[in-house]
């Protein structure tokens, strides 16, 4: 099967699992191809810079992913790790030499920020063309006009999900449950420049459960633990989980779950990504493809093949 061939789902039977991690190792190993090409145009690496603020737990284990799959892409990974005492004024200083610094093509400032630091504005102090999250004014801008742009990485890899269960999206109806600048509102967009006519609704939607079954792809980013009930999904729609939830049980485990009721979702939903596995490991993967990208425009080259084919617009 090749990266947008649909799954095939046989008739009658429970939803298809969307392997996020077997769909991530494709564009990871088309990165690493790309990135040698570029290397050896560049005379170096392509160059991730991470930006890691305090001691969150989640945090540095996010950090320490994207660190070992940049490197195992055959790319540069420089991590900045500053305390959670640091002053607004240090944070934009560090940002402002990796702006300025000619060997450093991406720059991401991992989030949540410490109490005390302003997100936005240090997110928006990066140079657009670095911009690998793809979540500055200038990156946002140019996702609304459709011109060229790094876009944002998660809702990057829902596109690239929906098209591997589904191939063609053109004139499907994309329902994205969430609002938020991180993931609802870029993938109504990226869902939108893919030809689906798209709605973007949210918790305070009038009768959301009815406007969800409409849904040939259903996007559930709204952060709330299976919110998304099985009267929700029209039958055979695709579903992308976004949400990660860890919840408690009665014996004092915790687990992960999506924003979808998965066990109630298998027997509807033609398509489901799971949590964990699903999108989780592609927004790794895209901003690979971001990285790749940024260093390849920077140059004034073009981003080889075939990590040119991951990039959903």
């Amino acid at each position: 099967m090749t990266a947008m061939d649909p799954i095939l789902r046989p008739s009658g039977s429970r939803a298809v699992l969307i392997d996020g991690k077997a769909a991530a190792a494709r564009v990871d190993a088309a990165a690493r191809e790309g990135a040698l090409a570029l290397a050896e145009r560049l005379g170096r690496k392509p160059c991730l810079a991470v930006v890691l603020v305090g001691e969150d737990p989640a945090s540095q284990v996010y950090v320490r992913n994207k660190i070992r799959r940049t490197e195992s892409a055959e790319m540069t990974s420089r991590e900045h790790r500053l305390p959670a005492s640091v002053s607004q004024d240090e944070v934009l200083a560090l940002v402002a030499r990796l702006n300025a610094d000619a060997h450093v093509d991406g720059i991401l400032v991992q989030l949540p920020l410490p109490a005390g630091l302003d997100a936005t504005r240090v997110v928006q102090a990066i140079d657009p063309a670095k911009d690998v999250d793809g979540l500055t004014a200038a990156s946002a801008g140019a996702l609304v006009l459709g011109a060229p742009g790094l876009r944002p990485c998660t809702p990057s890899g829902c596109v690239y999900l929906a098209r591997e269960a589904l191939g063609e999206l053109s004139g499907r109806h994309a329902v994205v449950i969430g609002r938020s600048i991180l993931v609802g509102k870029p993938a109504a967009l990226l869902f939108l420049q893919a030809d689906c006519t798209v709605t973007l609704a949210h918790s305070r939607t009038r009768d959301l459960p009815a406007l969800a079954r409409q849904a040939d792809i259903l996007v559930a980013a709204a952060g709330r633990p299976g919110m998304v009930g099985v009267d929700w999904i029209k039958p055979g729609a695709t579903v992308i989980d976004v949400g990660i939830n860890r919840v408690d049980g009665p014996d004092g485990s915790s687990r992960l779950v999506g924003d979808v009721d998965f066990e109630g979702a298998l027997a509807t939903a033609g398509y489901i990504t799971p949590v964990p596995g699903g999108v989780g490991p592609m927004t790794i993967a895209m901003l690979l493809v971001n990285t790749l990208a940024a260093a390849a425009r920077r140059a004034g080259l073009d981003l080889p093949e075939p990590a040119a084919r991951m990039l959903t617009s």
